[in-house]
């Protein structure tokens, strides 16, 4: 159905290169049919339903369990409101990486390619690199707890059976994008299931849970609340999702025409926008089982992913409400491995026009990740652990001006985008979200170099 596979050579993209014209992922490029204009618009929207949820994974991975718990441990149900502003900023930032990657035919990292010069390219894909890895840290420690808890495998012999999972993706993408997709969303009704389990047996208080959603003040006059909350902001709004919703979403063979990247556009946002509210759910429902199970009767330092597993059942009075954290955990875990991977091979293909072969690319990834926490767990244990996951996800926020600020400019350029550039509204609104993060950055680097945090 479209007109042909490689990147349009749109205007103003000042230094596009003729030898780098190939698509994203380009051995799923397209591969994935889209119905006719005639057929029932369900049929049309099922056909876009996918890469939203693969995105979600990255706003529900283990380094937000973490921020999560100490959130609502430490300080109730204030954080709520922190969680569904990040959502916000997620859903607003996730349709623009879909819009740039339909309309342009290029993903975010080929944009930055194509647009800045060399040597900030380079500089843009050392910070989306460290993004990568601060990600898959968390990934490591969270499949290396969760296989200690479940099956009482030391926290050392789980970070290297984690190295194993390289080839998960491997084996999936062999048999079509497809079944990665199904294989993503199977996984996350595990996820939300045994959170609607914890739930209903915390029996949480609904009038304190709406007056968490309430922004409050105290929020930025209290340095260690800060220091959580942008932790919050770094585990859920991912620099490394925005690269990979803007290559996945070309897996779709839609027509390459005004009507065909319209209709396009709209499906993919519906599909992304439903799939993070599911997000939310799930962020909110840790936050508010350790509110309503840790804040509530005394056990305000429950930071650690281990403390909360041995604490729940005794506390919730549920038997198997451990296990079922446990159990969440590992999926979270093994599914952010799938986006991990992908957004790793996205980025080096984009920025650099290099391509390793996915095994070697995975691998490379995954042995930066370990080698912290095998440094880590012999001198300090499962707390330094803990710490450890807690700062994966502030280096995660601190990276993520460098992907939001050029997604902003390009969809807001109009050279690049034609009549497909975001409204002056939403452009208003787009630069408010990146300008919040800036300030909560700088905030975090002034409390850390003053000792305050």
């Amino acid at each position: 159905m479209s007109d042909s596979p490689s990147v349009p050579s749109t205007p103003g993209w000042r230094f596009a290169r003729r030898n780098s014209t190939s698509p994203s992922l380009p051995d799923v490029h397209g591969s994935i049919h889209v119905p006719e204009a005639t057929a029932p618009w369900w049929r049309r929207f099922a056909a876009f339903v996918g890469p939203g949820y693969m995105v979600s994974v990255g706003y529900m991975d283990p380094g937000n369990w973490a921020t999560d718990l100490q959130g609502g441990s430490l300080f109730g149900y204030r954080l709520l409101s922190v969680i569904m502003l990040s959502n916000l900023m997620a859903i607003v930032l996730q349709a623009l990486a879909a819009r740039l990657g339909i309309v342009t035919g290029r993903d975010l990292a080929q944009a930055c390619r194509d647009h800045f010069p060399p040597m900030a390219s380079i500089a843009l894909w050392l910070s989306c690199e460290l993004a990568i890895i601060a990600c898959d840290l968390a990934e490591v420690i969270g499949t290396a707890v969760a296989l200690q808890l479940l099956f009482g495998i030391p926290l050392i012999g789980g970070t290297i059976l984690s190295i194993g999972d390289a080839f998960l993706v491997l084996l999936l993408m062999r048999r079509g994008f497809r079944y990665l997709e199904a294989f993503v969303i199977g996984l996350l009704l595990v996820i939300a299931g045994c959170f609607v389990v914890q739930l209903v047996a915390a029996v949480p208080s609904l009038s304190a849970i709406l007056r968490g959603f309430m922004p409050s003040p105290q929020i930025l006059t209290n340095s260690s609340m800060l220091y959580v909350a942008i932790g919050i902001i770094g585990a859920t709004v991912m620099p490394h999702n925005l690269y990979l919703h803007s290559s996945i979403v070309q897996t779709r063979d839609f027509q390459h025409t005004v009507a065909g990247r319209r209709d396009a556009i709209r499906w993919a946002t519906l599909d992304s926008t439903i799939a993070l509210v599911l997000a939310l759910f799930i962020n909110a429902a840790i936050l508010i089982v350790a509110a309503a199970a840790f804040h509530a009767h005394g056990h305000q330092d429950v930071a650690e992913i281990s403390d909360a597993y041995r604490l729940l059942s005794p506390v919730l009075g549920v038997g198997i409400a451990s296990t079922l954290f446990a159990t969440a955990l590992l999926a979270a875990g093994t599914n952010s491995t799938v986006t991990g991977t992908l957004a790793g091979q996205i980025a080096m293909e984009g920025f650099l026009h290099l391509t390793l072969p996915h095994w070697a690319r995975r691998l490379l990834t995954r042995g930066l990740a370990v080698l912290p926490v095998l440094v880590v767990i012999p001198l300090y244990g499962a707390r330094g652990v803990g710490e450890l996951l807690m700062f994966s996800q502030v280096v995660l926020s601190m990276q993520l001006p460098f992907a939001v600020i050029p997604l902003i400019m390009f969809v807001s350029d109009r050279e690049k985008m034609g009549e497909f550039t975001i409204s002056f509204p939403m452009k208003i609104f787009a630069w408010i979200v990146a300008t919040t993060i800036l300030v909560l950055n700088f905030r975090l680097l002034w409390d850390t170099l003053s000792g305050q945090s």
